[in-house]
This record gives structure tokens, C-alpha cells and sequence, in this order.
């Protein structure tokens, strides 16, 4: 009796492993093919923190190009009058080396430059018709008196005429350099103006 007893108690617990093992088995995944608790976390984690990072990298939205205010309307508006002004006489009549007035030129003594230094002139006017006494435009202001005086100096001495004295050839060099630069030196001067120097 007793040994039948022991034979029966054994028949189920082996019953009863089967069913708990089969029970965990059930989902037809071996136990070491799941993920521990702790790995699934940490991914989940992970995937947060990377999403995060990839949110907090992305470059923000451009901010909107502000109104310009009124002194870099104005500078802007002197720009494109003196750059429209000197443009054509540019092209006419070339600038530095190039220019008539240029004192290597053998036309620096000749009528083309005296037509040169009058356009030199005319466009400084322009400039100083457009700073009209505004603040921001020293550069300009000062390359453009300068121009002036030395077209008017070119004048007097009578440059343009071929003089044959030596002295008078001399004094005309300095104010025909300042010609022969002008168109150049009054853009820089308009370009100086958009940052209000």
C-alpha cells in the first residue's frame, strides 16, 4: 500500500511539471529567447533619449528677415543712386590705370580726361545731393568734397590745355590721380554708407 501511495504522489508532480512547463512554454518562445525585463527597458530608454537628442539637434526654423530701418533704407537708397550715376561714366571712361586722368595716361593732359574729371564731379555731386546732409555717410561725404576740389583744381591749373611748364605738369598730377580713383573711391564710399561710417 505504501509503495503505491509513493508511485502516486511521484505520477503527480510529473504531471504537474509538465503542465507548469508547458504553460510557460505555451507562447511557443523558449525563455532564454526573451528579453530580460531590465534590456527591454533600458532600449525603451534609449529610444527616448535618442529621439530627444534627435528633436533637441534639429536646427530651429531661420527667423524671418526684418524690415530694414530707416537709415539702411536711406544708405541703401544713396548706394543704388551713386552706384547708377557712376556706372555709365565707368564704362565711358574706364577708372584708376584705365582712366584718362590716370597719371601714366598721355591723355591726362588732353581734353578726354577734362571730360572725365567734369563726370567725376558730377557724380560726387550726386552723392552729396543724396547724403543731403544725412548722419552715416562720412566716407562718402569726404570722398566726394575731395573729388570736387580736385576737378576744380584741375581746371585752374589749365591740365587739360597740354601746359608745357614743368612746374604746372607737376601740380596737375596729384589732383588727376584723385580723378583717375574717383569712380571707385566714391563706391567704396556709398558701400561705407550701409554701414553708417
Amino acid at each position: 500500500m505504501m509503495k503505491w501511495q509513493v508511485l502516486r504522489a511521484a505520477a503527480v508532480l510529473g504531471v504537474s511539471g509538465l503542465l507548469v512547463t508547458g504553460c510557460s512554454d505555451s507562447e511557443g518562445a523558449k525563455p532564454s529567447d526573451r528579453p530580460p525585463a531590465a534590456a527591454t527597458s533600458d532600449a525603451a530608454t534609449s529610444d527616448t533619449t535618442a529621439s530627444d537628442t534627435t528633436a533637441s539637434d534639429a536646427p530651429a526654423s531661420a527667423p524671418s528677415a526684418e524690415p530694414l530701418s530707416a537709415k539702411a533704407q536711406a544708405a541703401e537708397k544713396v548706394k543704388l543712386a551713386v552706384e547708377k550715376r557712376i556706372s555709365a561714366d565707368e564704362r565711358q571712361f574706364g577708372s584708376g590705370v584705365n582712366s584718362p586722368c590716370s597719371t601714366s595716361s598721355p591723355r591726362m593732359f588732353t581734353a578726354t580726361c577734362k571730360a572725365a574729371a567734369d563726370a567725376t564731379s558730377d557724380a560726387a555731386g550726386v552723392a552729396l545731393t543724396e547724403i543731403d546732409g544725412r548722419q552715416g555717410f562720412a566716407t562718402l561725404d569726404s570722398v566726394a568734397r575731395k573729388l570736387q576740389t580736385a576737378v576744380r583744381t584741375y581746371h585752374t591749373l589749365g591740365c587739360a590745355t597740354g601746359p608745357t611748364a614743368a612746374d604746372t605738369r607737376t601740380a596737375c598730377l596729384e589732383p588727376a590721380a584723385v580723378i583717375a580713383q574717383g569712380f571707385d573711391d566714391l563706391r567704396g564710399g556709398a558701400n561705407a554708407g550701409l554701414a553708417g561710417k
